[in-house]
This record gives structure tokens, C-alpha cells and sequence, in this order.
């Protein structure tokens, strides 16, 4: 195996997001689920390279331990990577975006300068993840700001959880009916058409902004949506550009200027 081979690794709400890197080429991308501290400290400490990508489950054989680049929202997940050898875990400051407040989710951020570095600025971000967020910046890599909502699947799973009487309902693949005659499909079309409209108004608010911005989306229901945006938006949805590894992009650049030269 190559040299100059690396890990990603994106430690989001819910699980364990990878890629594996050949210097500057992006070779895979898988996921995992989380581990407990044990787990990691006894691997680490046997040096046992089998067994600790047995539990990643990498996509190819990787010997010796690769380099690993870590970005996370969940504190009690990174302290148990601390302990990966060779391991550095990407900080807020090291972002080169300006106007950054403390707590900007360091995978927003990532993202955000992932999607400008490789598609150009000013940059609109929709990342359609556990939580639905905005993340714009500007042509000189100001961030402008952003939002934050529950997403899809939360929301379906919230309505489920807090009333007495209203079913878990599985997203449908295609756009449901504005005014449906149950109650299931009632709850796609409440939730998926508000969505859909918050959306439109936000994108079409940041392009009267930045009329020539690009607008990105990444998350596990991104496809979803911009399916149904399709069918309720077209205009706008064939302005989205879809990309599931725009954090990895921007791990890729910071990686790059730790072992070469500044980003």
C-alpha cells in the first residue's frame, strides 16, 4: 500500500462516517457504528491493526495504521479516538473561514469550506442530516451565518414519540398528496411540504444575496429531498448540486496544509 494513504473520519450524531484518502484522491467512503471506549483502548494497545480496522470495517486492507484526521460533534466519541495512534482531531480555529463564532459545529464549518474550496465562493451549504442546517459564506470566506432545524426523520420520529396517538411513519419515496385522507399520510404531507417550503424560502433568499452562489446538500435524506424538490421546486432543485463528502472535502484541504502548505 501506498505512503501517502490517510483516514477521515466524521464522528456525527448518530454514527460513524469514514473516507479513505490517497493523498489528495478520495478512494472510499463507508460507515460505522459507534464504539465503546474499551473497545478502541484495547485495540490501540495491542497495536493490532486487523483487528482494529475489523471493527471500522475498511473498504481495503490498510498496514501500517494510516494517519487519521478527525472531526466530531459528539465530545464523549472523540475522547475514545484520542487513542488511535497518529490521530489529529480538527479544532474550529484551524478553519480557515473568517467571522466564525465559538459554537459554529465544527462540521458545519467543514463542510462550508469543503464545498468553497472545490466549487468556489460565496457558498450555500444544506446539510440534511438528524438536523436540517443552513451554512452560507460569502466570495471572501466571511460566514454569513446560518439555521438550524429538526430534520426529516427527527421530525417524523418527534411527532411518534411526544403524542399519544400519532404512528412512527416511514418516509415515502416519492412526493405525498398535499391533503391526503389518513393520518399517516397527513404527517408526510405536513412535515415534508413545510420542509420543502423552508427550503425554497431560504435558498431563494440567499440567492437574491449572492445570485451567482452555488448551493450544495449533503446528508442522509438529501436525496429524498431533492427528489421531492423536484417534483414541488424543479427550478430549484436542478440548481442543487448533491454531494454526500463536502466535509471530506474540507478535511482533504486541511490535511493538505498540515503536511504541505497552508490551505
Amino acid at each position: 500500500m501506498s505512503e501517502n494513504l490517510w483516514l477521515a473520519l466524521e464522528i456525527g450524531n448518530s454514527r460513524l462516517h469514514w473516507a479513505l484518502f490517497a493523498g489528495e484522491k478520495l478512494c472510499q467512503v463507508w460507515d460505522s457504528v459507534y464504539l465503546r471506549a474499551e473497545t478502541v483502548e484495547q485495540l490501540a494497545q495491542k497495536a493490532t491493526l486487523g483487528d482494529l480496522l475489523s471493527v471500522i470495517s475498511p473498504p481495503l486492507p490498510l498496514s501500517p495504521l494510516p494517519p487519521l484526521l478527525l472531526s466530531s460533534v459528539v465530545p464523549s466519541q472523540t475522547q475514545i479516538w484520542q487513542s488511535y495512534p497518529n490521530v489529529h482531531v480538527i479544532t474550529l480555529d484551524q478553519v480557515p473561514l473568517k467571522g466564525m463564532y465559538p459554537t459554529l459545529g465544527i462540521d458545519r464549518a467543514l463542510s462550508l469550506y469543503g464545498a468553497g474550496r472545490t466549487l468556489g465562493f460565496p457558498m450555500l451549504v444544506i446539510d440534511a442530516g438528524t438536523a436540517l442546517t443552513f451554512t452560507g459564506a460569502d466570495g471572501d470566506k466571511n460566514l454569513i451565518g446560518g439555521a438550524i432545524l429538526p430534520g426529516l426523520g427527527l421530525q417524523f420520529a418527534s411527532l411518534a414519540q411526544k403524542t399519544g396517538q400519532l404512528p412512527l411513519v416511514e418516509l415515502p419515496h416519492e412526493l405525498p398528496q398535499r391533503y391526503p385522507l389518513n393520518t399517516e399520510e397527513a404527517m408526510q404531507s405536513g412535515i415534508i411540504y413545510t420542509l420543502l417550503a423552508g427550503i425554497k424560502d431560504f435558498v431563494e433568499a440567499w440567492w437574491c444575496d449572492f445570485p451567482q452562489s452555488k448551493v450544495a446538500i449533503k446528508g442522509g435524506s438529501s436525496t429524498l429531498i431533492v427528489n421531492y424538490m423536484r417534483s414541488q421546486y424543479p427550478e430549484i432543485a436542478a440548481r442543487l448540486i448533491v454531494e454526500p463528502n463536502l466535509i471530506f472535502w474540507g478535511m482533504r484541504s486541511l490535511f493538505l496544509g498540515l503536511t504541505q502548505s497552508p490551505p
